[in-house]
C-alpha cells in the first residue's frame, strides 16, 4: 500500500539522516523525499511517500514521533490532502515535431522553459498521475532528460497542521 507522510521537524544537522535511517532499518523504500523550510526557517517539513505493510508503517510512524527533532508526524494515507510534483522534461522538438510538443505542453498547461534548436525543456506541475501522462505522451518523441521533484502535500482535513 502506498503511503505518503509529512514530518515537520526541527531543521537540524543529522535530521534526515535520521528519518531515512528508520525506514532503511526496516527494509521501506522511499520512493520519494522532498524537504524544505517551512516560513519558520528552524523547522522543515519532510514528506516522504514510500509503500509498504501498513503494520510496520505504524511502527516507523511512532519511531518517527519519538525521535528528538521531530515536530509532528502525519501519515495522509486514507485522509484527504492536496498533492503536487514538478518534472523538467527535455523533449527532442525537431522540426517535424516542435507543434505536437507545443500542444501536448499547453493541454497539460505545462511552460517552455528553454529551447535549443534541437529541444524543449518542459516544465509541468500538477498531480504524479498528471506528471506521469505528459511524461508518456513525450516518450515516442524522445525523452532526452527528465527530472521530478517527487510530491509535496498539505493537508485538507482535521489531520492538517496550523500555521506551517
Amino acid at each position: 500500500m502506498r503511503h505518503t507522510i509529512s514530518v515537520l521537524v526541527e531543521n537540524e544537522f543529522g535530521v534526515l539522516s535520521r528519518v531515512s535511517g528508520l525506514f532503511s532499518g526496516r527494509g521501506f523504500n522511499i520512493e520519494s523525499l522532498s524537504v524544505a523550510p517551512t516560513l519558520d526557517p528552524s523547522i522543515s517539513r519532510m514528506t516522504i511517500v514510500t509503500s509498504g505493510d501498513d503494520r510496520i508503517l505504524e511502527q516507523i510512524n511512532k519511531q518517527l514521533n519519538k525521535l528528538i527533532d521531530t515536530i509532528k508526524v502525519i501519515d495522509f494515507t486514507g485522509e484527504e490532502f492536496t498533492e503536487r510534483e514538478l518534472a523538467l522534461i527535455k523533449v527532442t522538438a525537431e522540426e517535424e515535431t516542435r507543434a505536437e510538443v507545443l500542444r501536448i505542453c499547453d493541454i497539460f498547461r505545462g511552460k517552455v522553459v528553454d529551447v535549443t534548436p534541437k529541444c524543449y525543456t518542459i516544465e509541468v506541475t500538477g498531480s504524479p498521475v498528471k506528471v506521469d501522462a505528459i511524461v508518456e505522451l513525450f516518450r515516442p518523441m524522445g525523452i532526452k532528460e527528465l527530472v521530478r521533484s517527487g510530491p509535496v502535500v498539505l493537508g485538507r482535513g482535521p489531520k492538517a497542521w496550523k500555521g506551517n
